[in-house]
């Protein structure tokens, strides 16, 4: 892993901890104008519905693959990881347990509320961490937002679907898609669906 503690862009990984950089200003004047002028949020709850929008996006995270694969994975992240992060504390506080996002089925979803201090300070958030994105990196676990998740869900799809994705960039829910399109199918058998995306450009 790299070190990049002189804060320099080109020595950095994004997968990796940070070193020093410049946090991104969350208030903007014309975007407030122009959500404003569109009247989708009542005056009396704007400053919460403006709180809300500047609040860091927690780390969430869906296991891939193969039903037997992806328990066995479970088993492991479960039993190695998540049974040290019950009340950690940093500064005093307890860091909030890893979440199961419940919706997503067979306890293959997962939210962590985590700041880079937390993942710096706790030994047990940082191994996590770096397990993470090692089965990342061979497509065991995918880092997918949470709402990105919902739309393969609610499609149902069967081994016979042909699908069209007009929305298929970065690729974590392109890789959901192509995997509930396999899994539907018979041991031994083929899907005779397939999924296809507009090419660069069209």
């Amino acid at each position: 892993m790299k070190n990049y503690q002189d804060g320099n862009k080109d020595n950095r990984d994004a997968r990796g901890p940070p070193g020093k950089y410049d946090l991104a200003a969350r208030n903007n004047e014309l975007y407030i104008k122009y959500y404003k002028g569109q009247n989708i949020v009542p005056e009396a709850e704007w400053d919460e519905f403006y709180a809300t929008l500047q609040k860091n996006l927690p780390l969430t995270f869906r296991i891939s693959g193969h039903r037997a694969q992806a328990e066995e994975l479970l088993n492991t992240i479960k039993g190695k990881f998540f049974s040290n992060m019950l009340n950690v504390k940093v500064d005093g506080e307890i860091v909030p347990p890893p979440k199961n996002l419940t919706w997503y089925p067979n306890e293959l979803g997962w939210q962590l509320d985590l700041t880079r201090k937390i993942v710096r300070s706790s030994e047990c958030f940082s191994k996590l961490h770096e397990f993470l994105v090692a089965e990342t990196d061979c497509g065991a676990i995918s880092r997918q937002e949470a709402v990105s998740m919902i739309p393969p869900l609610v499609l149902d799809i069967k081994s016979h679907h042909k699908i069209l994705d007009m929305c298929a960039s970065p690729g974590s829910k392109t890789a959901q898609l192509i995997e509930y399109l396999h899994s539907s199918c018979a041991p031994g058998r083929q899907a005779l669906g397939f999924f296809s995306k507009p090419s660069l450009g069209e």
